[in-house]
């Protein structure tokens, strides 16, 4: 028995070397029963041979990781959206600030923060684009940094966006090196940690579903507070704030509020 609890750590060691991710911050006895189970499936019986296949199979190690890190995030999610973003929002911005502050908040496994920049890319160099990208939970950063993604999380991706910021490798999509330069990713607790002052853009989407409802108007002030007079709110298709005027903020489109 001590040999497989050996050889379970011995991988969690030396995935979080490859990796970033530390799999110790799961409960043991359910995050060992899931890899046993993916590794069965694939005809492995122990852990060594499972990290050898994962070590020389980028596809297979993207694959572990989505398992892992509960991966529901697209990039371009809810495309419409992001159009309304770049065709009517971003311009209006761009004319009163030249280097907009840019907060992606809940980034989950990166593929809103990368989206954000993408869209900001059609309006300044990339070098000038700062995003900065939060998550409560170390390992979905870990994993954003790594940027490689299935096509699943694709989908919603202009051709010629995907043709210009991602490189294709055995099926898999990494993000351009210009596009991960522009995202620095943090670690925040949303209702505890403080929020820093003066942002242009908050992008939180599909998060706040999770929250209480007296948790969400405690973040909905927070969030007006972080922004500058005249910055906007963009939020996910299912959280549409029903009294923004109590947090101070306004209407400019679904799903978008600025602050009054």
């Amino acid at each position: 028995m001590n040999g497989m609890r050996d050889d379970y750590n011995h991988f969690i060691e030396q995935i979080k070397r490859k990796t970033g991710i530390d799999l110790s911050l799961y409960k043991e006895g359910q995050m060992k029963r899931r890899l046993t189970s993916l590794y069965e499936k694939k005809g492995y019986s122990n852990f060594k041979e499972y990290y050898q296949l994962l070590e020389k199979n980028q596809e297979e190690l993207i694959e572990f990781l989505d398992r892992m890190t509960i991966n529901v995030s697209e990039f371009y999610r809810n495309y419409k959206r992001w159009e309304i973003l770049e065709k009517k929002i971003l311009p209006e911005m761009l004319k009163h600030n030249k280097r907009p502050k840019v907060w992606s908040a809940a980034c989950s496994t990166g593929e809103e923060p990368y989206t954000i920049s993408m869209v900001i890319s059609n309006f300044m160099p990339l070098n000038e684009i700062r995003v900065r990208a939060t998550d409560i939970d170390s390992n979905v950063i870990a994993r954003a940094k790594l940027a490689t993604y299935q096509e699943r999380s694709l989908q919603e991706v202009p051709a010629e966006v995907k043709q210009r910021y991602f490189k294709e490798q055995d099926g898999l999509f990494r993000v351009c090196e210009e596009i991960k330069r522009t995202v620095s990713f943090h670690k925040q607790n949303l209702l505890s940690d403080p929020f820093e002052p003066g942002h242009d853009l908050i992008v939180c989407r599909n998060v706040l579903i999770y929250f209480t409802e007296e948790a969400k108007e405690q973040l909905y002030h927070k969030f007006s507070n972080a922004l500058k007079k005249g910055g906007i709110l963009f939020v996910g298709s299912t959280e549409q704030i029903f009294q923004p005027a109590k947090y101070g903020l306004e209407v400019v489109d679904t799903f978008f509020y600025r602050k009054a």
